[in-house]
Parts: structure tokens; sequence; C-alpha cells
């Protein structure tokens, strides 16, 4: 199945079972279409599906509110996906609080000032 059909197939997925409506964590101007077109398009996250890709951002921002630092955030990515590719870790990670979280991207900025 060509790239651009999953894509549409896993939007349309996401949208069909509400993922869009279910962004929980400072949420004000989620953009959740933007975070999966950046997310899946991108090689190399493999997630099951759209809601499984959601739920992994929203976890991210979740950690992050909670207190998790940005060290600890891309340290738990990389084990999650079996990589010592800082970029690819710091990519999903920004996505995930770029689209999904915009409210926290000052503690994330906050949080990475001595890494």
């Amino acid at each position: 199945m060509p790239a651009r059909l999953r894509l549409a197939v896993a939007l349309a997925g996401a949208l069909a079972l509400g993922v869009v409506t279910s962004v929980q964590t400072a949420s004000a101007h989620a953009d959740v279409v933007a975070y999966l077109v950046n997310v899946t398009v991108r090689p190399g996250y493999n997630f099951a599906d759209a809601e499984a890709a959601v739920h992994y951002g929203q976890g991210l921002c979740g950690k992050l509110s909670r207190g998790h630092t940005y060290a600890q955030l891309i340290s738990g990515i990389e084990a999650d996906f079996a990589t010592a590719d800082e970029y690819h870790a710091a990519y999903l990670l920004n996505q995930a609080v770029n689209e999904l979280c915009p409210a926290l991207i000052w503690q994330l900025r906050h949080s990475a000032a001595h890494y």
C-alpha cells in the first residue's frame, strides 16, 4: 500500500475513533492531524496505527507535565524505539510537544537548557 494511502487511512481511522478529540494534556491549540502526519510519514517509529501514535505522544506530554526532564524523555524514547539516534528521539518529542501539548513548550525548553 503506498505511503500516502496508508497515511490517509490512518488519519481517517483517527478521526473515526475520536482520537482528535481525546487529547487531554494542555490541548488548547493541539493539532493532532499535524502530529500524525509528521510521525507517521517519517520512517522509523512504526506505530501500529494512528491511535497508538497519538497515545504515545500524549504519554510524552503527560510525562513532561509531571516533571520528567528532557534527558529522561529522550532516554525513554530511545529505549522504546531501540535506537541510539538522538535526533530521531528528539524529533518525536518535539512533534508531540509542539502539536499535542503546545502549552508545555516552555517547560520542555527549560528542562533541555542544560542538556
